[in-house]
């Protein structure tokens, strides 16, 4: 998603850089969780998901 997604790559870089140690995997796992919530609620409702995606 981080690489094909616009919204998740800014939240993925946002969180890389928000601290100095272990950049890469907390803003991996953090942005796993925002993915997770997404598929969650989406199943949850019953919806589809329409967000951009960038070949």
């Amino acid at each position: 998603m981080r690489v094909h997604n616009e919204e998740y790559k800014a939240y993925y870089q946002k969180k890389y850089h928000e601290v100095t140690k272990h950049q890469h995997k907390r803003a991996l796992v953090l942005t796993a969780r925002k993915l997770v919530r997404l598929v969650f609620a989406l199943l949850s409702k019953g919806q589809i998901y329409k967000g951009t995606v960038i070949n």
